[in-house]
């Protein structure tokens, strides 16, 4: 298969300008503390649409003959994907329909809708591609997969050749993956310039390293809430560019994403969605491992709300600094207010106390478990309020 060429991304930067942003990179001091090196982020997530995808989806349709983009183009999405597809589809003057799965969040429902696409709610994300494939085949539109087409990964690779015009001296860049699109991207613009190239994927869903080892795309299940990288198996031709020209494919696990997000968030002032927040999380789970200067890339920022909510709360509880404790103590006026009161003492915040009578359980009578939900200011913070109630006689583990 033939690779992607820089002259094919710069051929692709030409047709964006005008289209698409040059988003700003920008110093991460939180991160330079932790590797010992300077990490700069690329904010993709500030690109129009709320991620890089707009790029790869102009040039695909841009380059469909008069004939094919007259018949119109369809894709299969639960998000950015389909607002990309759907606002180069606008720009470039041609009908797009976008299957997504009903229980897809609203906004980017409503975004993909607004940026003057047709969209069809189908059951699954699996249903999506099903229904978008049928639908290409009875009405002539041309199937705009999300990753795995040549034109794509040119598209998404001028996110990299921004980042060697704005770090000159960048040595690695790290960057999250699914289906590979933009690591396969990225890796084409700067790999044959020198650059390290990373890609980092969700522990949960990761179908990278079982495939690399296979030597062919492999299928994998499982879960992540990082729901832009979700893909269960690499495209062929994203294969075959990150065999070629990515250096190395490491995972981060829930905990580490939700703690990039937060990070986000509290140092750096950007919101990005738990895809986005791999890269940031690889850098820090994996401090010192590769030459800097270091480049995150942060692909997207489309992020549900109520989604956000949970993502904040599981940073906070992997930071140690958000806890749920029960404690066992006997039903007896003035001893909630004991606990209370030591907590307070120790520094901690409680948020919501839950007094639970036991019943049937076996414990002594007139004992009752009392569920605290609390403020601390990390591990060891916490600890020390654990150790200071269990010091006092009090029963006490963490939920």
């Amino acid at each position: 298969m033939e690779l992607v060429r820089p002259a094919d991304v710069r051929a692709a930067r030409e047709a964006l300008a005008g289209v698409v942003r040059e988003t700003p990179v920008t110093p991460s001091r939180a991160l330079d503390a932790v590797t010992r090196g300077p990490v700069l982020l690329k904010c993709e997530n500030l690109q129009r649409t709320g991620s890089f995808k707009i790029r790869g989806a102009y040039r695909r349709i841009q380059r469909l003959a008069p004939g094919e983009r007259a018949a119109g183009v369809v894709a299969a999405s639960a998000g950015n994907h389909a607002q990309g597809v759907a606002l180069a589809a606008q720009l470039l003057g041609t009908r797009a329909t976008v299957f997504m799965p009903a229980g897809a969040p609203l906004p980017k429902i409503e975004a993909t809708r607004e940026y003057g696409a047709d969209v069809e709610l189908v059951d699954t994300l699996d249903d999506t591609f099903t229904a978008a494939a049928a639908f290409a085949e009875r009405t002539g539109a041309v199937l705009i997969h999300p990753f795995d087409h040549p034109d794509i990964v040119a598209g998404q690779g001028t996110v990299g050749l921004e980042i060697l015009e704005q770090v000159p001296d960048v040595a690695t860049i790290v960057v999250c993956t699914g289906g590979g699109g933009l690591l396969s991207g990225i890796a084409a613009a700067c790999a044959p310039a020198g650059v390290r190239v990373v890609g980092a994927q969700a522990a949960g869903l990761a179908a990278w390293p079982p495939s690399l080892a296979a030597g062919a795309p492999t299928s994998v299940a499982g879960a992540t809430i990082a729901d832009g990288i979700a893909v269960s198996r690499p495209g062929e031709v994203t294969f075959a560019h990150v065999r070629a020209l990515v250096d190395e494919i490491v995972t981060v696990d829930e905990e580490a994403i939700a703690r990039g997000v937060l990070r986000c968030l509290e140092r750096e002032k950007l919101l990005v969605e738990p895809a986005g927040a791999a890269a940031v999380a690889a850098v820090a789970e994996y401090p010192q491992r590769w030459p800097a200067p270091v480049v995150a890339v942060l692909s997207g920022g489309n992020v549900d709300p109520m989604l956000l909510v949970d993502i904040v709360r599981r940073g906070l509880v992997a930071a140690g600094r958000y806890a749920a404790l029960r404690v066992r103590l006997t039903d007896r006026p003035g001893y909630l207010a004991d606990v209370l009161r030591r907590v307070g003492q120790a520094g901690g915040n409680v948020v919501d106390v839950e007094h639970r009578r036991l019943t049937g359980s076996g414990a002594a009578p007139g004992t009752v478990d009392v569920a605290l939900t609390l403020e601390a200011r990390g591990h060891d913070h916490r600890e020390a309020i654990l150790a200071d109630l269990a010091g006092a006689g009090y029963e006490v583990a963490a939920e």
